[in-house]
């Protein structure tokens, strides 16, 4: 089965799998997670500055380790400093995995980074599904089980200090300066579109073979549209000449 993650197709189509970029909107931060340490935590208080934030479950077998990796990589390099300048909040779309699974995923993830950083500044949090079904809605971000595995889309989300989505980071590789760029965004409230819809639009994402793949029939069917559009266009203006 393949899916899509096209954020045009998103506001026609009901998206059972991907993202829908919701900008602008506010993730509801009264709504409290337990942390790594079995401690209940709201998210107003740990979005205190502009936070990455990862939809992810701890023992995916798949893009989520990936994800994870990675973002331990951009956060370990990117020119900001972490607890001061920024925050990494990960939430699991896994209501059956515990703080303790949190707990082992923020200690190996923390002890691959080499620069020093705050515990405290990345969280690793676990929740009931009616929860984690508020976060992932009313951030656009939608997933579904197959037999023991999620198929859910891969990448990051900006979060202002006000809890305002401010960007979207696609994919499961990210570069140090787009995310520096996207949390200076964040810190002033401001909202940009995606950077890579090309690639959203242009590719599906193959969850068994966990690999993008080009998506010829949509890219055929938005040439076709536009050369329509453009025959249509050159009619009007010569019937108004005439």
């Amino acid at each position: 089965m393949i899916f899509s993650t096209c954020f045009l197709y998103a506001q026609e189509e009901h998206v059972e799998i991907g993202i829908d970029e919701k900008l602008g909107e506010f993730l509801p931060l009264e709504l409290s997670f337990v942390n790594s340490i079995n401690d209940t935590v709201k998210l107003k208080d740990i979005v205190t500055q502009p936070t990455l934030l990862a939809l992810v479950y701890y023992e995916c077998p798949g893009i989520c380790s990936n994800t994870l990796t990675e973002l331990a990589w951009v956060v370990d390099h990117v020119d900001l400093t972490p607890g001061k300048d920024f925050r990494v909040l990960t939430i699991s779309m896994d209501h059956d995995e515990t703080f303790d699974i949190a707990a082992t995923s923020k200690k190996n993830y923390l002890a691959s980074l080499q620069r020093n950083f705050p515990p405290n500044a990345w969280s690793f949090l676990v929740g009931d599904s009616l929860i984690i079904d508020k976060v992932t809605s009313s951030t656009g971000f939608y997933f579904k089980k197959y037999e023991n595995e999620f198929r859910h889309p891969g990448g990051l989300i900006t979060i202002s200090p006000k809890g305002k989505i401010s960007r979207y980071i696609f994919g499961s590789q990210f570069n140090q300066f787009d995310v520096k760029m996207a949390l200076l965004d964040a810190q002033a409230g401001k909202t940009n579109p995606t950077v890579a819809k090309l690639l959203q639009f242009c590719f599906s994402y193959d969850p068994e073979g966990r690999t993008y793949s080009l998506n010829i029939t949509r890219i055929v069917g938005s040439i076709m549209f536009l050369m329509i559009g453009a025959f249509l266009a050159v009619l009007i203006l010569k019937k108004k000449k005439k």
